[in-house]
Protein backbone atom coordinates (compact mmCIF):
# COMPACT_ATOMS: atom_id res chain seq x y z
CA UNK A 1 0.00 0.00 0.00
CA UNK A 2 1.27 3.64 -1.23
CA UNK A 3 0.69 6.65 0.34
CA UNK A 4 0.08 10.19 -1.69
CA UNK A 5 3.66 10.97 -1.16
CA UNK A 6 5.16 7.95 -3.08
CA UNK A 7 2.45 8.12 -5.78
CA UNK A 8 3.95 9.93 -8.71
CA UNK A 9 1.98 10.52 -11.92
CA UNK A 10 2.89 8.74 -15.34
CA UNK A 11 3.96 11.97 -16.83
CA UNK A 12 7.34 11.99 -14.08
CA UNK A 13 6.20 15.03 -12.37
CA UNK A 14 5.75 14.31 -8.60
CA UNK A 15 2.32 14.27 -7.12
CA UNK A 16 1.33 18.32 -5.81
CA UNK A 17 2.32 18.72 -2.08
CA UNK A 18 5.03 15.80 -2.20
CA UNK A 19 8.98 15.26 -2.61
CA UNK A 20 10.49 15.11 -5.70
CA UNK A 21 12.96 12.33 -6.94
CA UNK A 22 16.00 14.82 -7.21
CA UNK A 23 15.29 16.63 -3.61
CA UNK A 24 15.40 13.18 -1.99
CA UNK A 25 18.68 11.98 -3.44
CA UNK A 26 19.87 15.47 -2.72
CA UNK A 27 18.90 14.66 0.71
CA UNK A 28 20.04 11.09 0.97
CA UNK A 29 23.15 12.65 -0.40
CA UNK A 30 23.49 15.27 2.51
CA UNK A 31 23.06 12.83 5.14
CA UNK A 32 25.40 10.26 3.86
CA UNK A 33 28.50 12.77 3.74
CA UNK A 34 27.80 14.30 7.16
CA UNK A 35 27.99 10.52 8.35
CA UNK A 36 30.85 9.92 6.10
CA UNK A 37 32.48 13.10 7.67
CA UNK A 38 33.24 11.95 11.20
CA UNK A 39 34.64 8.96 11.20
CA UNK A 40 37.30 10.20 8.05
CA UNK A 41 38.03 13.68 10.60
CA UNK A 42 38.54 11.14 13.73
CA UNK A 43 40.73 8.98 11.74
CA UNK A 44 42.94 11.84 10.26
CA UNK A 45 43.57 13.43 13.40
CA UNK A 46 44.28 10.29 14.95
CA UNK A 47 47.26 9.80 12.37
CA UNK A 48 48.13 13.90 13.37
CA UNK A 49 48.68 12.93 16.89
CA UNK A 50 50.88 9.85 16.08
CA UNK A 51 53.61 11.99 14.00
CA UNK A 52 56.39 13.46 15.58
CA UNK A 53 56.18 17.23 16.45
CA UNK A 54 58.55 19.51 13.99
CA UNK A 55 61.74 19.82 15.25
CA UNK A 56 62.76 23.76 16.93
CA UNK A 57 63.79 25.86 14.40
CA UNK A 58 67.21 27.29 15.06
CA UNK A 59 67.49 30.71 14.45
CA UNK A 60 70.03 33.40 15.13
CA UNK A 61 74.00 32.79 15.19
CA UNK A 62 74.82 29.26 16.24
CA UNK A 63 77.53 28.15 18.47
CA UNK A 64 79.06 25.30 16.48
CA UNK A 65 82.51 22.75 16.50
CA UNK A 66 84.16 21.71 13.75
CA UNK A 67 86.95 19.43 13.32
CA UNK A 68 89.07 20.82 10.54
CA UNK A 69 92.34 18.75 9.41
CA UNK A 70 92.73 17.66 12.85
CA UNK A 71 92.37 21.06 14.48
CA UNK A 72 88.99 21.69 16.46
CA UNK A 73 87.86 25.49 15.51
CA UNK A 74 85.26 27.17 17.36
CA UNK A 75 82.64 29.22 15.52
CA UNK A 76 79.25 31.35 15.90
CA UNK A 77 77.38 30.88 12.73
CA UNK A 78 74.01 31.62 11.14
CA UNK A 79 72.59 28.00 10.67
CA UNK A 80 72.45 28.79 7.10
CA UNK A 81 76.16 29.75 6.75
CA UNK A 82 77.54 27.17 4.31
CA UNK A 83 80.61 24.62 4.84
CA UNK A 84 82.53 26.76 2.32
CA UNK A 85 81.87 29.99 2.92
CA UNK A 86 82.85 29.06 7.16
CA UNK A 87 86.34 28.04 5.62
CA UNK A 88 86.86 30.96 3.66
CA UNK A 89 85.27 33.73 4.93
CA UNK A 90 85.76 32.79 9.01
CA UNK A 91 88.37 30.51 9.15
CA UNK A 92 91.05 31.93 6.14
CA UNK A 93 91.00 28.35 4.35
CA UNK A 94 91.03 29.83 1.03
CA UNK A 95 92.05 26.92 -0.55
CA UNK A 96 88.82 25.47 -1.65
CA UNK A 97 87.21 27.60 -4.02
CA UNK A 98 83.93 29.23 -4.99
CA UNK A 99 83.37 28.54 -8.38
CA UNK A 100 79.62 27.50 -9.38
CA UNK A 101 78.30 27.98 -5.64
CA UNK A 102 75.69 25.34 -7.27
CA UNK A 103 77.34 22.33 -6.99
CA UNK A 104 78.25 21.78 -10.42
CA UNK A 105 81.59 22.19 -10.80
CA UNK A 106 83.61 20.49 -7.91
CA UNK A 107 86.09 23.10 -7.45
CA UNK A 108 84.97 23.41 -3.60
CA UNK A 109 85.39 19.87 -2.88
CA UNK A 110 86.79 18.71 0.88
CA UNK A 111 86.57 15.59 2.40
CA UNK A 112 84.20 14.98 4.98
CA UNK A 113 84.65 11.57 7.25
CA UNK A 114 86.64 10.55 4.28
CA UNK A 115 83.77 10.89 1.72
CA UNK A 116 84.47 14.38 -0.97
CA UNK A 117 81.37 16.72 -0.51
CA UNK A 118 80.27 19.99 -2.57
CA UNK A 119 81.31 22.31 0.57
CA UNK A 120 79.54 24.98 -1.19
CA UNK A 121 75.88 22.70 -0.79
CA UNK A 122 76.97 21.75 2.58
CA UNK A 123 75.91 23.58 6.01
CA UNK A 124 78.64 24.25 8.17
CA UNK A 125 76.20 23.14 11.39
CA UNK A 126 75.81 19.64 9.44
CA UNK A 127 79.24 19.22 9.84
CA UNK A 128 79.80 19.60 13.44
CA UNK A 129 81.60 16.05 14.94
CA UNK A 130 83.03 15.11 12.19
CA UNK A 131 86.54 15.42 10.41
CA UNK A 132 86.70 17.70 7.84
CA UNK A 133 89.88 18.01 5.47
CA UNK A 134 90.46 20.47 3.31
CA UNK A 135 93.50 20.95 0.84
CA UNK A 136 95.39 23.06 3.09
CA UNK A 137 95.71 19.47 5.25
CA UNK A 138 97.16 17.22 2.65
CA UNK A 139 100.46 17.87 3.26
CA UNK A 140 102.16 17.07 5.79
CA UNK A 141 104.26 19.76 6.88
CA UNK A 142 107.09 20.62 3.55
CA UNK A 143 106.23 17.05 2.46
CA UNK A 144 103.41 16.78 -0.29
CA UNK A 145 100.68 14.26 -0.50
CA UNK A 146 101.14 11.59 -3.40
CA UNK A 147 98.63 13.06 -5.16
CA UNK A 148 99.78 16.89 -5.00
CA UNK A 149 103.26 15.41 -5.88
CA UNK A 150 101.26 13.57 -9.10
CA UNK A 151 99.57 16.77 -9.92
CA UNK A 152 103.33 18.44 -10.29
CA UNK A 153 104.80 15.99 -11.69
CA UNK A 154 102.27 15.37 -14.82
CA UNK A 155 101.46 19.57 -15.04
CA UNK A 156 97.49 18.57 -14.17
CA UNK A 157 96.67 22.22 -14.22
CA UNK A 158 96.31 25.54 -15.92
CA UNK A 159 95.21 28.33 -14.30
CA UNK A 160 95.15 26.31 -11.19
CA UNK A 161 91.48 27.32 -10.23
CA UNK A 162 89.86 23.99 -9.74
CA UNK A 163 93.15 22.04 -8.33
CA UNK A 164 92.37 22.30 -4.76
CA UNK A 165 88.67 20.37 -5.66
CA UNK A 166 90.51 17.68 -8.27
CA UNK A 167 93.26 16.98 -6.01
CA UNK A 168 91.06 16.41 -3.02
CA UNK A 169 88.35 14.32 -5.57
CA UNK A 170 91.47 13.14 -7.10
CA UNK A 171 92.26 11.82 -3.32
CA UNK A 172 88.54 10.24 -2.46
CA UNK A 173 88.34 8.44 -5.76
CA UNK A 174 91.46 6.56 -5.39
CA UNK A 175 90.68 5.90 -1.74
CA UNK A 176 87.33 4.54 -2.93
CA UNK A 177 88.84 2.02 -5.50
CA UNK A 178 87.21 3.93 -8.36
CA UNK A 179 90.72 4.59 -10.01
CA UNK A 180 91.74 1.24 -11.60
CA UNK A 181 91.33 2.32 -14.98
CA UNK A 182 91.01 5.16 -17.41
CA UNK A 183 87.56 4.99 -18.29
CA UNK A 184 86.26 4.14 -14.29
CA UNK A 185 88.40 7.43 -13.03
CA UNK A 186 86.55 9.86 -16.03
CA UNK A 187 83.31 8.78 -14.61
CA UNK A 188 84.39 9.58 -10.62
CA UNK A 189 85.65 12.12 -11.22
CA UNK A 190 83.23 13.92 -13.80
CA UNK A 191 81.72 16.05 -11.06
CA UNK A 192 84.63 17.87 -11.16
CA UNK A 193 85.03 20.40 -14.12
CA UNK A 194 88.59 22.22 -15.45
CA UNK A 195 87.71 24.96 -17.71
CA UNK A 196 91.14 24.96 -19.28
CA UNK A 197 91.16 21.15 -20.16
CA UNK A 198 94.08 19.66 -18.38
CA UNK A 199 91.90 16.41 -17.86
CA UNK A 200 94.77 14.63 -19.82
CA UNK A 201 97.14 15.25 -17.06
CA UNK A 202 94.93 15.37 -14.34
CA UNK A 203 93.92 11.42 -15.07
CA UNK A 204 97.72 10.65 -15.63
CA UNK A 205 98.07 12.00 -12.15
CA UNK A 206 95.41 10.21 -10.77
CA UNK A 207 95.89 7.12 -12.40
CA UNK A 208 99.44 6.96 -10.79
CA UNK A 209 98.88 7.60 -7.52
CA UNK A 210 96.26 4.86 -8.01
CA UNK A 211 98.85 2.12 -9.18
CA UNK A 212 100.96 3.50 -6.58
CA UNK A 213 98.49 2.75 -3.81
CA UNK A 214 97.67 -0.69 -5.54
CA UNK A 215 101.41 -2.09 -5.55
CA UNK A 216 101.90 -0.48 -2.03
Amino acid sequence: MTTPDDQTPADGHPAPGGPSRRSFLKQSGGLLSATLAAPIASRAEAVADKLAPPSPVASGPTNMALTINGQVRNLRLEPRVTLLDALREYLDLTGSKKGCDHGQCGACTVLVDGKRVNSCLTLAVMAQGKQITTIEGLAKGDELHPMQEAFLKHDGFQCGYCTPGQIMSGVACVSEGHAKTDDQAREWMSGNICRCGAYPNILAAVREVAGQQAKG
